[in-house]
């Protein structure tokens, strides 16, 4: 069982710089940071809502965020998915020859963790994580609403994620995109011609608390954006790596 999106995690090249957005501007609360040492990495949870936000700042050249960085830049690195019972998790893939990375559970940011290859999940590099505690989520000026996915196979890719993971599709008014619940937040199946050719992560969509709030405090820190009546969308240059649209409506 997979009760909600647990984080979405970024890598990025110092974490000091993706503070400044996205905790100084973006307001998002600093949960925790920490040094990885097995992954290479110094890493930050910042809550998002009911789900978190995991910065990775590589340390070691040979890790793999590091690899990340060096051939793809900034941006969405994997998802996490909060389960009750992670080695429970593991045995059950395990039983379905599912391709995993970890077999047993190993200490991380978010709890005991483990991750599947990404060639389980249609290229989505995916964390299971059971958290170290129950605790309720930390306020946050926006949450997270959806992770936008790519792909070339949109229904065979929304079919891999309902087969291993159980997620509920969400009705839509038609068309090729499929969406699947996760908790409060989902998964929204894309094809990939829509979202400029990219097969996996795409985009984040958030929703704003305070929306003129938010508004204020990407004028104060001179943050570039497309503004709409109800909605905003930042580039890559601007949330270091990641495309972001904050609406103030579901």
């Amino acid at each position: 069982m997979m009760r909600r999106i647990h984080h979405v995690g970024i890598v990025v090249t110092r974490l000091r710089d993706a503070y400044r957005f996205y905790r100084d501007t973006l307001g998002l609360p600093l949960l925790k940071e920490a040094v990885i040492a097995d992954q290479g990495v110094r890493a930050a949870l910042l809550a998002c809502g009911d789900t978190e936000l995991e910065l990775l700042e590589p340390l070691d050249a040979t890790s793999g965020a590091a690899r990340f960085l060096a051939k793809r830049g900034e941006g969405l690195h994997h998802l996490c998915f909060d389960t009750p019972d992670v080695t429970a998790a593991l045995a059950a893939l395990e039983a379905k020859h599912v391709a995993l990375i970890d077999r047993v559970p190993r200490p991380g940011l978010a709890g005991q963790i483990a991750f599947l290859h990404p060639k389980a999940c249609c290229g989505v590099l995916v964390e299971l994580a059971t958290p170290a505690d129950e605790s309720a989520a930390k306020a946050s000026p926006v949450r997270l609403k959806r992770l936008v996915i790519g792909a070339r196979d949109v229904k065979e890719t929304s079919e891999v994620f309902r087969a291993l993971f159980g997620f509920p599709e969400v009705m839509m008014n038609g068309g090729l995109r499929t969406m699947l619940a996760v908790g409060r937040g989902a998964l929204l199946i894309a094809p990939s011609d829509e979202v400029g050719g990219i097969e996996g992560m795409v985009a984040l969509s958030l929703l704003a608390e305070d929306f003129p709030g938010l508004m204020a405090a990407f004028d104060r820190a001179g943050t570039k954006c497309l503004r709409g009546t109800a909605e905003v969308t930042l580039g890559p240059a601007a949330s270091h790596g990641v495309h972001l649209h904050i609406s103030r409506y579901e």
